[in-house]
């Protein structure tokens, strides 16, 4: 039987399989397995003239649609995460390109750019903030980034500060207890040196008046703590009693000193709206957000603020100017922006501003693939393998510096705005009081016992005179029993 002969298909099947035998094998040599068919991504990036820490896209001055370098936080980021994949085994190509128009401004929104996948770019890099309503149309890696909606106040320059903001650490109360217990240790001292040291200036001479002698104790104890060759004390229950006061001035003067710098930096740091509340109330107050951001939308749609109260801006410089003018002078008193927008301009601008109030989560930072792109699922492991590794840390720093420091600062700011400032009271150091006035009293009552001696010796005598009188008495009417049993009386007999 005769063999058919080959047909034309055959051979066409026969080099489609050696075709792809050989592309296999040269696969499994390179090791390395291209993502979306081997094709080169276009990468969309916006452009931005503020907050470049993040994505800084620099256009050809010629052609201003021709991106010429970029670079941020972002994309060292996205060069990372390409980095660790074409590590794992994958080739991947890509190609950046500005979303600008002819001019080399921004070509629109954020959401604008997002709706450009797919079409124009098969991708976005840059600081995408992931929100829910954004997951209806594109594909969100994980985050890169922690993020969050916080509003940015300038804080008040100390406005309650005056010519007596010296008292302010304690209460009136307390600084009249001061006062009356300086001069219950000042009467102490006088009382009982009064005749052990009359030469030395503790006894006014009456010449010069009962009120100085009687004013003079209340700086008794400073003048010998102060000046001791001048008036010293002679009795050892006067030293005591002066280290006692002593005692009590050096705790209240450091309590003095920490009450007052925690006030004056209190003041400091309080911003001049201290919550939500206070921006809701007062229709007077305008607000800033950042230009192009989704944080509009959120301000009218959840936060329900009337869009005639609402001024967009896109540097720190516009930031810094509109908070320093006011809301009375054209500017804003508060502006809602991204955490990490908040913490760049807070290292840019130093403690004359604030981060405070609740934070309006988000999902951070991610990037953006096609709507149900299966290359978003390895984008996304290859984030957390570069957020857990040490090259996040150096990526951080490089941009935006050491973030220790400024963070527990920050918190110190938030819990003094949230924490009330109370000054010290008299309760605050009754337990003080009382021990060192106990003291005082003991140390009187023994340097003084021979004042209380006669009183002593004379309530003495007449308890025992009359105890003498009641054991007379007592024994007089026991003979006057004893009688009256011995000879009883006996009744009287009448004759009729």
């Amino acid at each position: 039987m005769a063999k058919p002969k080959s047909t034309y298909y055959d051979y066409v099947y026969l080099i489609s399989f050696i075709v792809l035998f050989i592309a296999q094998f040269i696969r499994t040599c390179d090791g390395a397995v291209p993502l979306l068919g081997g094709k080169k991504l276009i990468i969309g990036v916006p452009k931005k003239p503020g907050f470049t820490q993040f994505v800084d896209a620099q256009v050809n001055p010629s052609d201003k649609r021709q991106l010429v370098k970029v670079t941020g936080f972002s994309i060292e980021v996205f060069n990372a995460t390409v980095s660790h994949l074409q590590s794992t085994g994958f080739n991947i190509s890509f190609e950046f390109r500005a979303f600008v128009n002819d001019h080399g401004d921004s070509a629109g929104t954020y959401d604008t750019l997002l709706r450009n996948i797919p079409g124009q770019y098969d991708a976005v890099v840059g600081d995408v903030t992931i929100v829910a309503n954004r997951s209806n149309y594109v594909d969100l890696t994980l985050p890169y980034a922690e993020s969050g909606v916080k509003m940015l106040v300038k804080v008040r320059q100390d406005q309650n500060s005056n010519m007596w903001s010296f008292v302010r650490p304690f209460t009136w109360d307390l600084w009249l207890s001061i006062v009356m217990f300086s001069i219950f240790i000042g009467g102490t001292l006088w009382f009982m040196e009064r005749n052990a040291n009359k030469n030395e200036g503790l006894e006014i001479p009456h010449q010069r008046g009962q009120l100085i002698n009687r004013v003079s104790i209340l700086w008794l104890p400073l003048s010998h703590a102060i000046l001791p060759e001048r008036e010293s004390l002679v009795k050892n229950c006067s030293r005591f009693v002066l280290m006692l006061w002593l005692i009590l001035a050096c705790i209240l003067m450091q309590s003095y000193t920490a009450s007052l710098s925690s006030i004056l930096t209190v003041d400091q740091l309080q911003p001049s709206y201290l919550g939500f509340d206070d921006l809701v109330r007062d229709p007077q107050i305008n607000i800033g957000y950042q230009r192009d951001s989704f944080v509009r939308d959120l301000l009218v749609g959840r936060l329900n603020f009337d869009e005639s109260r609402l001024k967009s801006f896109r540097t720190i410089e516009e930031y810094k100017d509109a908070l320093d003018k006011g809301s009375g002078n054209g500017g804003v008193d508060a502006i809602f922006d991204e955490a990490p927008y908040i913490k760049v301009f807070l290292k840019e601008s130093g403690l004359s501003y604030g981060m405070f109030g609740l934070s309006y989560r988000t999902g951070g930072f991610g990037f953006a693939f096609p709507k149900d792109s299966n290359i978003t699922s390895y984008f996304s492991r290859a984030i957390l393998n570069i957020t857990e590794s040490d090259g996040m840390e150096q990526i951080e720093r490089k941009y935006f510096g050491s973030s220790d420091v400024d963070d527990e600062l920050q918190e110190q700011m938030m819990l003094s705005s949230d924490n009330t400032r109370t000054s010290l009271t008299t309760y605050s150091f009754g337990g003080l009081f009382i021990v060192i006035g106990g003291l005082t009293v003991l140390a009187l009552l023994v340097s003084e016992s021979g004042v209380w001696r006669n009183p002593i010796m004379l309530a003495k005598a007449c308890s025992k005179t009359l105890l003498t009188r009641c054991s007379e008495k007592i024994s007089q009417m026991g003979k006057g029993s004893a009688q009256s049993s011995q000879n009883p009386t006996r009744p009287t007999r009448i004759d009729a």
